[in-house]
C-alpha cells in the first residue's frame, strides 16, 4: 500500500504551480491547458515523485521458477525431468536466461505476465483450444470490472513459476498460417470462419498459425468460440491483439487488454521456431481524452520497445526476424524507433492486417528507413474480407470481396532458413486461384478493335512483371496501375442498387446482406490495351502470367467471344 503523503493537498498546490507556469507558455505557443489537463499532469508528477521516494511501497516482488524438459508430460517439475539452461524468460520488460539448474528470477509488480521465450527444438504446453500456455499472469486483485470478463484474481505469487517444455523436431523448412481479421460479430460469423477457411485447412502441414488481430468485432465473448473452431486444425495457434479486441471501457492502455489476456495471455511476446525468430507485438494504444472518451492509435510505447530492443540483442544478426502486428507498420507512431532496431539486420520482415486489403509495402528512406535495403512489410488478406459483407455465395457465406478487388482468405508463410515466401490463398477456392482477369464477354471488333484488359494479381506488387497474350499471339507486358478494380466497382454498384431497391420496397435493412465497402485503390492491378482486329470470330483465350517479386509465378485465364456482326441476343453488356 502506498503512503499518500497528503496527496490531495500536494496535488492542489502543484496544480496551482502548473497553471501559473503554463500561462506564459500558452500565450506564446497559442496552446491551452484545460483545468482537468493541468490537474492530471499534477497527479502524474506526484505519482512519479512518490514512487521514487518510496520504492519499497510499490508492490514489487521476485518471481522465481524453473524451465525444464517435461519428460513424463505431467506438467509438474519432478525428479524425472531435466532442467534447461540458457532459456530466455521475460516479465515483458526485462529478459533473463535460466542458469545451469534451469532456474530464473525476475522482478514483477501486481499486474504482470511472466513468460518463457520458446527456444528452437521445443514446444510449450497448449490448452484444449491449441492456445500456447507459455506464461503466468500475476494479478492478485484480478482485472478491473469491465463489460467483458478479464483475469480472475490470481492470489499471492506462487513460490515457483515453472515452465514445462517438450522436445520436437523443427526443420529449417516449415510453414505458418497467417489469418488477418477474422472479425466475427456473432456466432453466425464464427461459423462462417469455420466453413469458409477452417474446413479446407484440416490436415494442414503448417507448424503453427497466427491470427493477426481483430480476432473479434468488439464482441470479446467470441474469443473462445472462435478458438474452439480453429483448434480443429490441431496446431498451436498464436494471437495478436487488434483494435477490435480491446476493452473499450478501460481507463488506460495497460487495462485495455484484460479480456485478451484472460484467453490468450500476454499482449506481446516472442518465440523461436526453426531458424526464425518471431516477435508478436501489440501496436494498438488506447488513449483516454479529457472528457473520458477513448480512442486507439498505432504505437508500441516505451515498455514494449524496451522489450523488443532487449529481445533482439539476444538474436544473432544473421537470423531471420519476423515481426507480427495488427496495425500496419507504416501507421505506427513510434515506428522510427523500431526501424532503428531492425534496419541493419539483413533478414527481417513484418506482417500486419487491419486494412482489409492485401498489400506489399517496401519501406524506404521516404519513410525514415535507414537500412541498406528496403524493409518488406505485408498487409495480410483478411479472413472476413470486407467484414463479411456482400451477397451470399452458394454455400450461404457472404462473398466478402475486399475493396481492392481481392477475395477474402489467408496466407501461408513458407520458410527455408533465412528465406521466406508468402503464398496467398482465397477462401473456398483452388490453390491456383491467384488473379482475376477483367474483360467483356463479347466484343464487336467491327466497332472496337482495341480493348483494355485488367488483371488483379491478388498477391502482386509494383515489383512484379505481368504479361498478357491471346491464343498464340505474342505476349506483351502489362502496365502497373494504382486504380480501382473495375470488377469490384461493378459488383459493388450492382449490389448497392439491388439493396436500395429492396429497401424502397419495404424490406427491413436488417433482413438484407451487409453492403460492400466503397471501392479502394488497388496496389496489385495491371492493365493493357490489346489489339483484337486480327482475331477471327469465335471464342478466344486470354492468358495472363505474373512473376512475383519473390519468384513465384501465377497465372490467370479468361475466355472472350469475338463477333463482327453480333445479334442482339448474343451481345451483352461489358463484364456480364
Amino acid at each position: 500500500m502506498r503512503v499518500s503523503l497528503g496527496e490531495d493537498r500536494v496535488i492542489n498546490d502543484l496544480h496551482a504551480f502548473v497553471k501559473a507556469t503554463a500561462e506564459p507558455i500558452q500565450r506564446q505557443a497559442d496552446v491551452h491547458f484545460t483545468e482537468d489537463g493541468s490537474k492530471q499532469l499534477a497527479r502524474q508528477v506526484v505519482d512519479s515523485i512518490t514512487s521514487q521516494l518510496h520504492p519499497q511501497e510499490v508492490a514489487h516482488q521476485t518471481a522465481r521458477g524453473v524451465v525444464y524438459a517435461d519428460l513424463n508430460g505431467n506438467q509438474v517439475f519432478d525428479s524425472g525431468d531435466t532442467p534447461l539452461a540458457g532459456v530466455r524468460v521475460s516479465n515483458g520488460h526485462e529478459i533473463t536466461t535460466t542458469a545451469a539448474d534451469g532456474k530464473y528470477e525476475l522482478e514483477i509488480d501486481d499486474d504482470a505476465a511472466v513468460f518463457v521465450i520458446k527456444p528452437r527444438g521445443y514446444r510449450t504446453a497448449v490448452d484444449e483450444n491449441q492456445l500456447p500456455r507459455f506464461y503466468y499472469l500475476h494479478k492478485p486483485q484480478g482485472s478491473p470490472e469491465s463489460r467483458f470478463a478479464g483475469v480472475a484474481p490470481t492470489g499471492p505469487l506462487p513460490e515457483s513459476i515453472d515452465f514445462p517444455l517438450y522436445a520436437q523436431q523443427e526443420p529449417d523448412q516449415f510453414k505458418a498460417l497467417m489469418f488477418g481479421d477474422p472479425q466475427p460479430r456473432n456466432q453466425r460469423e464464427v461459423d462462417y470462419i469455420a466453413h469458409d477457411v477452417v474446413e479446407e485447412l484440416i490436415g494442414t502441414d503448417a507448424s503453427f498459425g497466427v491470427t493477426l488481430g481483430d480476432i473479434t468485432f468488439d464482441n470479446l465473448a467470441l474469443f473462445e468460440p472462435q478458438a474452439r473452431a480453429i483448434a480443429v486444425l490441431g496446431i498451436p495457434w498464436y494471437n495478436v491483439i487488434g483494435n477490435h479486441d480491446m476493452n473499450y471501457d478501460a481507463k488506460s492502455d495497460r487495462q485495455s487488454d484484460e479480456s485478451f489476456e484472460r484467453v490468450f495471455g500476454p499482449n506481446y511476446y516472442s518465440f523461436d521456431y526453426g531458424t526464425v525468430h518471431f516477435l508478436v507485438l501489440d501496436d494498438v494504444e488506447w488513449l483516454i481524452d479529457e472528457t473520458g472518451k477513448g480512442r486507439y492509435q498505432g504505437g508500441l510505447g516505451k515498455r514494449q520497445m524496451d522489450f523488443v530492443r532487449r529481445d533482439l540483442e539476444m538474436i544473432p544478426a544473421d537470423q531471420l526476424v519476423v515481426l507480427m502486428m495488427h496495425i500496419p507498420l507504416i501507421n505506427v507512431r513510434d515506428r522510427q524507433e523500431l526501424y532503428r532496431l531492425i534496419e541493419q539486420r539483413p533478414f527481417a520482415m513484418s506482417i500486419s492486417a487491419h486494412a482489409h486489403t492485401h498489400e506489399h509495402h517496401y519501406i524506404t528512406r521516404d519513410d525514415g528507413w535507414r537500412g541498406p535495403a528496403p524493409h518488406h512489410h505485408v498487409i495480410n488478406v483478411t479472413v472476413c474480407g470486407s467484414w463479411w459483407s456482400g451477397l451470399d455465395n452458394e454455400r450461404g457465406i457472404p462473398h466478402a470481396t475486399m475493396a481492392d478487388g481481392a477475395p477474402n482468405g489467408y496466407s501461408i508463410l513458407h520458410f527455408d532458413g533465412h528465406k521466406y515466401q508468402l503464398e496467398f490463398r482465397a477462401a473456398g477456392r483452388r490453390a491456383d486461384f491467384q488473379m482475376s482477369v477483367y474483360a467483356p464477354e463479347v466484343v464487336n471488333v467491327s466497332q472496337q478493335a482495341q480493348l483494355e484488359i485488367f488483371a488483379n494479381v491478388y498477391n502482386g506488387s509494383e515489383k512484379d512483371s505481368v504479361s498478357i497474350w491471346i491464343d498464340e499471339m505474342p505476349a506483351q507486358a502489362m502496365e502497373y496501375t494504382r486504380s480501382k478494380d473495375p470488377a469490384f466497382v461493378k459488383t459493388s454498384t450492382n449490389e448497392r442498387e439491388m439493396r436500395d431497391r429492396l429497401v424502397a420496397q419495404g424490406v427491413p435493412e436488417e433482413k438484407l446482406w451487409i453492403a460492400l465497402p466503397q471501392p479502394a485503390t488497388s496496389t496489385h492491378l495491371w492493365k493493357q490495351q490489346v489489339d483484337l482486329g486480327s482475331l477471327a470470330d469465335g471464342v478466344h483465350l486470354i492468358h495472363v502470367e505474373s512473376k512475383l517479386a519473390d519468384g513465384q509465378q501465377v497465372r490467370g485465364r479468361r475466355l472472350i467471344r469475338i463477333e463482327r456482326n453480333p445479334s442482339p441476343q448474343t451481345l451483352t453488356s461489358e463484364g456480364e
